[in-house]
């Protein structure tokens, strides 16, 4: 369905951490044609993800249908396959890699549309958790490249909550002797377990966990079979430097520090001048729907719209058929203009 996975290469990319990659490649691929009656839309991709994680919403029926749009699909730095820590040569391999942040990637996402497609204007931006970062940061740092914003289980900011998450799942990582402080020889393997052990707990809802909705999936898994999957296939052929760089990313994202606002959050969203539909999960243990609201409060034109599912974050990712239906439904019906009754009252 979608071309090949293509790269822009960019020569002396200077990141916001001050280093300049002798080369910034960013993965990316296309769905439908240029010319597509709809215009275009960017789906920027997740943490540790790649374009194909998100072709749940990309195809005839769906939300995004190729017929209709033309979907560039990208990949956002340090997923393993855009320049990562485990595929950049010296010296900036490994743990010397800077730490690159959600705008260095939206900076390659401008130069890949603008220069490299010939696509000065999108219809839209669809981005679900860091995506939906990536999503808010172009409505912001970008004006007027996009008509309307989709932001699915995901914030404008990584708020300390998140942090101290991040960080204690870190920490499991870096338990492991072999990490080494990112010099390891092989993978550290018992360090990706308990990185996925802990994962699993903040995944989805205490209620899933409860009402053991793994079963949804797999009639014959128990959750001893559940959890051995975290422990020993949760990010099956990633790098752990990679894991640790989209970590920091995340930490780091707040929409506030792009230039201009001063650290001012409520001030960046404030700013934004199209119609965004906001989608947190109700169970969402990463992305808190609380957090959700209160951003959405400050963004002029938002809609609010809550996914009514126990599938914790992966709800805005379409966890469940219903959680699918609700999401492609809510953005068809979005990206066309019409209104959205259930939408929940922000004042």
């Amino acid at each position: 369905m979608a071309d090949e996975p293509r790269f822009l290469t960019v020569r002396d990319f200077p990141t916001e951490s001050g280093v300049v990659l002798p080369e910034a490649r960013l993965a990316y691929r296309t769905f439908g044609s240029p010319d597509a009656a709809r215009g275009a839309v960017l789906v920027p991709s997740h943490f540790m993800a790649g374009a194909a994680d998100n072709e749940w919403m990309i195809g005839a029926g769906l939300s995004l249908d190729p017929a209709e749009y033309f979907i560039v699909a990208t990949e956002l730095l340090g997923n393993g396959v855009s320049s990562s820590p485990s595929n950049t040569p010296a010296p900036f391999d490994g743990p010397r890699f800077p730490v690159t942040t959600i705008r260095d990637t939206v900076e390659l996402l401008r130069r890949l549309l603008v220069e490299e497609l010939g696509i000065p204007h999108l219809t839209a931006v669809v981005g679900f958790s860091m995506g939906a970062m990536q999503a808010f940061q172009i409505a912001i740092g970008l004006p007027g490249l996009a008509d309307r914003i989709v932001a699915l289980a995901g914030t404008a900011r990584c708020y300390p909550h998140g942090v101290a998450r991040l960080e204690g799942q870190l920490a499991a990582l870096f338990a492991d002797p072999v990490f080494a402080g990112g010099e390891y020889t092989e993978q550290p393997a018992a360090g990706m377990e308990a990185f996925g052990t802990v994962w699993a707990a903040w995944l989805y809802s205490q209620q899933w966990w409860r009402d053991e909705l793994w079963r949804e999936t797999d009639p014959e898994a128990t959750f001893e079979s559940t959890m051995r999957e975290f422990r020993e296939d949760f990010l099956p052929g990633a790098d752990a430097n990679d894991v640790v760089l989209h970590c920091r990313t995340w930490q780091q994202h707040d929409v506030g520090t792009t230039p201009g606002f001063g650290g001012d959050t409520r001030a960046a969203l404030a700013s934004i001048r199209v119609p965004v539909l906001v989608m947190p999960g109700e169970t969402d243990l990463y992305f808190p729907v609380v957090d959700a609201r209160f951003e959405a409060e400050d963004v002029p034109g938002a809609t609010f719209l809550p996914i009514p599912s126990l599938w914790g974050h992966p709800a805005g990712a379409g966890a469940s058929p219903a959680d699918q239906e609700f999401v492609n439904s809510a953005i068809r019906r979005f990206l066309a203009g019409e209104p959205i009754p259930e939408a929940a009252p922000l004042h």
